[in-house]
């Protein structure tokens, strides 16, 4: 769920007064008193984001006033957190590092990396907020108008009457949250940064397919009377909610489709930031962002192209013995794609073939992740198809965590739009990746654990979360869990292959100025994943530039320090103990490598 806050103005000034009083006193030193410190940011943050409270089972108590609320969407919004990562840095740095345990000096390291990077953010006046570089406010893959409809059904439970106004109360803030980002693009759009065209034109799809329906059709109506009945309910709050969208949100929407339509008339078809005020540099931060390593557009580029040849010649192989042997390697991924005996029929029930196939693959692995991990999480993960509302945009597959009180599952959610873009071949890595040992093992390890401070049990970065998934699919195959399938080992190259092609079309967009469909024949002549789902992909690094580089360049790191570790261990390997790692938390890249280092000594 991306950052959804209530709308709110004030100034810079008083931003600085509103923060929590540690901020601005000095805190003891020691580890107890940068624990406390710690604590402190998590809660004067969780105050501000409510979605991220509901998320954690945190909205209850002397907060259940948040389970009403939003976030703030507004430019406001980001300079307050702007504001706030430099008074938490100032309180940060008053404690001195050398007072602090391994442990201490660990979380200080974290946090101090975290903070500078917000900050960095602050230079361009677009599209870096929270450390997270995402250029335009509104996208196929951003903006209120999806994101609060698919909160709202996924993570806002009903149990109570209680729990059925707070969702009204949402809705009722919904319309705030829409028009907060119509300000925010509109000024942006002043300074030239918006999508291309082809962004917008998904984007116009979905906001359509949110607007374009009766009321009392429209998800959140339908939602909620769902939710009311299996809480044994009156159905009239839902009549409530139905009224808001016909007479708060469906205006709120039909002016922010109003200006969509007038930007699609402006628009380019340059696909990359490098048209952006400042764009060359906004890329080398986002890529940095998203990476946490330092690695320029053209070292990226050519550490894609490297990869993409050495994962090509093991799929190679491995098709000759298939009996494949004409084409490219990418024409023959392309063929493969298409047999019949690959492919669930694009049907309903099809698709629930398909997701019945992933939730044996996730149980199978459950099996037999104690012979690679001491801690496993106790939180079950389920999996789920992407709503249909918002699947247009959304990407293949992603992970959602559970709740820190347990009412809620972890879940594994797939894209399913078009089963031909989800070959059985490729389902297992899949699995291994955004279920068990990738997402859920990495993040509830974390999330779950009683040694680290909860501003960093929250903590991401993409590069080690990213990384470790993938990772995990290396572990899987090392397991053999694609003993005796062949095809389902070059499902499993075939994603590594991918990750290793985006780092050749994401710099190649923003850094060497490709096209949309330059990047998109690219990717489908390397790796033969359909064109839909190619396009899908090309269009999401169109919006979220570096964040897709961040997947191979984590798995490298990754797969290079447990080599490390192995051979220094010998006969005395243990991965159990390697993995232990998880429990410390993510960090950035540059740390996991002093860190695991560190533990092999």
């Amino acid at each position: 769920m991306r950052r959804r806050q209530f709308l709110a103005s004030a100034s810079l000034a008083s931003f600085a007064s509103a923060l929590p009083s540690v901020v601005r006193a000095a805190p003891a030193g020691g580890d107890a008193g940068l624990r406390t410190l710690l604590d402190q940011f998590f809660y004067a943050r969780l105050d501000d984001s409510p979605e991220q409270a509901t998320s954690l089972g945190l909205d209850t108590g002397t907060r259940a006033a948040l389970k009403s609320k939003l976030g703030d969407a507004s430019r406001a919004g980001e300079m307050k957190e702007f504001a706030r990562a430099k008074q938490e840095l100032k309180a940060l740095k008053a404690i001195p590092r050398d007072s602090l345990s391994d442990a201490g000096k660990l979380d200080y390291d974290v946090v101090e990396y975290s903070l500078s990077r917000v900050i960095a953010g602050e230079r361009y006046k677009y599209g870096a907020s929270a450390g997270r570089y995402a250029p335009y406010v509104l996208s196929q893959l951003s903006g209120a108008y999806r994101d609060v409809p698919d909160f709202l059904s996924g993570t806002h439970s009903v149990k109570s009457a209680t729990d059925a106004d707070a969702y009204i109360a949402r809705v009722e803030a919904f319309p705030m949250a829409i028009e907060a980002e119509t300000q925010r693009q509109r000024a942006d759009a002043a300074m030239g940064v918006f999508a291309p065209d082809y962004i917008l034109d998904t984007t116009l799809k979905q906001l359509a397919a949110v607007r374009d329906q009766a009321p009392e059709a429209s998800g959140p109506v339908t939602d909620l009377a769902a939710k009311l009945k299996a809480a044994n309910l009156p159905p009239e709050r839902a009549q409530k909610v139905a009224q808001l969208m016909a007479e708060k949100v469906f205006p709120a929407l039909d002016r922010q489709r109003a200006l969509v339509t007038e930007l699609r008339a402006k628009a380019v078809h340059d696909a990359g930031v490098w048209r952006l005020p400042d764009g060359a540099a906004y890329y080398a931060d986002a890529a940095s962002a998203a990476t946490t390593t330092e690695m320029t557009g053209d070292e990226i580029h050519a550490l894609g192209l490297a990869q993409v040849a050495e994962i090509g010649a093991r799929i190679d192989g491995i098709l000759k013995g298939q009996g494949m042997t004409q084409g490219t390697v990418g024409e023959r991924m392309v063929e493969l794609n298409k047999r019949p005996d690959q492919l669930y029929p694009n049907t309903d029930p099809g698709r629930e073939a398909l997701l019945e196939q992933l939730r044996a693959q996730v149980a199978a692995m459950t099996k037999r992740l104690p012979e690679q991990f001491a801690v496993l999480p106790k939180a079950p993960v389920e999996v789920r198809r992407v709503p249909a509302a918002i699947q247009a945009g959304s990407p293949g597959g992603y992970y959602q965590s559970a709740s820190l009180d347990g009412t809620r599952p972890a879940i594994y959610f797939i894209n399913l739009r078009d089963t031909f873009d989800r070959p059985k071949f490729g389902l297992a890595t899949l699995s291994y990746h955004e279920g068990v040992p990738g997402h859920h093992l990495q993040v509830m390890s974390a999330l779950e654990s009683k040694d680290i401070p909860l501003l960093r049990r929250r903590g991401f970065y993409s590069g080690y979360s990213e990384g470790w998934a993938l990772y995990s699919e290396q572990l899987a195959d090392e397991m053999g869990m694609y003993d005796g399938d062949p095809l389902g080992q070059v499902g499993y190259l075939q994603s590594l292959l991918f990750r290793a092609t985006r780092l050749v079309v994401d710099s190649g967009m923003h850094v060497k100025r490709w096209s949309r469909e330059k990047a998109t024949d690219y990717l489908i002549a390397t790796t033969g994943i359909a064109r839909g789902r190619s396009q899908g992909e090309i269009d999401r690094y169109t919006v979220w530039p570096g964040q897709a580089c961040s997947y191979k360049i984590g798995h490298t790191v990754w797969a290079k320090l447990r080599d490390e570790a192995k051979g220094k261990a010998g006969a005395k390997w243990d991965p159990k103990e390697f993995h232990r790692i998880l429990t410390l938390g993510a960090m950035p890249l540059t740390v996991l490598e002093k860190v695991a280092r560190a533990r092999m000594a």
